[in-house]
């Protein structure tokens, strides 16, 4: 039997690496999976190659930053599938979008803003329509969110990023208090650094610059901070998720859950 047989799920901001690959894994395990980006062309990419795989995906055009096109998406879901299962934001801006790497003291107000109103600000939207919908529907779901392990290290250049994966947490506690009334969980994923990705690989240039060392230096510092000598890939948080979303995975409700193979510098 499959993990998530009979599920429906969401996923917003699809085309992410991330989110691709908690959409692979959410249909894997047999959950019908509807997506969403603003990027059309790239989320039905992305619908496609789950279905000629054996999965079932749909895509639907939709800004996770916008409400009403939120809504518009989940009530879709809703009327089509009869029910909402799994809700799962997967947004992030690029690194250089937010300027990191650029010291507090010279960080635009609104750049600083930027990554609240987007990284933070989204998960509020989504967490709560996806909440909405599961009410109206009667069903008992599952809502993760998705921080990362900046909201618990001491890294320098990356205030913005920083103060909304620590806001996301705290919502995530929030929102789990509310809705656990309606039986619905909400948990936070924390991700570190996935070294495969375009941000992160973007990051690390830019911090290296800023601190003033080679890049493969501050690489190599980064990767001997694994407890188990290795970082997680895009595929072992597509698996966590997956297993958040099941009802072994309840038992995590309301809390911060770490994807990382262990890393020193967590608190």
């Amino acid at each position: 039997m499959e993990l998530l047989e009979n599920k429906v799920a969401t996923v917003f901001a699809a085309n992410g690496a991330i989110a691709r690959e908690v959409s692979i894994a959410l249909a894997q395990n047999g959950a019908t999976v509807f997506l969403s980006g603003r990027n059309r062309e790239a989320v039905e990419q992305l619908a496609n190659e789950i279905n000629r795989s054996g999965g079932t995906a749909k895509a639907y055009q939709a800004d996770a930053t916008n409400e009403e096109e939120i809504d518009a998406f989940l009530m879709k879901v809703v009327e089509e599938a009869g029910r909402l299962d799994i809700a799962f934001n997967g947004i992030g801006l690029r690194a250089q979008e937010l300027q990191f790497g650029t010291p507090s003291t010279e960080l635009p107000f609104e750049k600083f803003m930027e990554a609240q109103r987007v990284h933070l600000g989204s998960q509020f939207l989504t967490a709560r329509a996806a909440a909405k919908h599961m009410m109206a529907a009667r069903s008992a779901g599952t809502i993760i969110t998705l921080s990362a392990s900046l909201s618990r290290i001491k890294m320098p250049f990356m205030v913005g990023i920083t103060a909304a994966c620590a806001g996301i947490e705290g919502l995530t506690r929030v929102l789990a208090a509310e809705f656990g009334r309606a039986g619905i969980k909400v948990v936070c994923l924390n991700s570190t650094a996935l070294v495969e990705t375009r941000t992160i690989q973007e990051t690390q240039q830019l911090n290296a610059q800023a601190i003033g060392i080679p890049e493969q230096v501050l690489a190599e510092q980064l990767q001997q901070g694994y407890l188990l000598g290795k970082s997680p890939s895009t595929q072992d948080i597509g698996k966590m998720v997956v297993f958040l979303a099941t009802d072994t995975g309840a038992l995590l409700n309301s809390h911060v859950v770490d994807a990382d193979f262990g890393v020193q510098s967590v608190i």
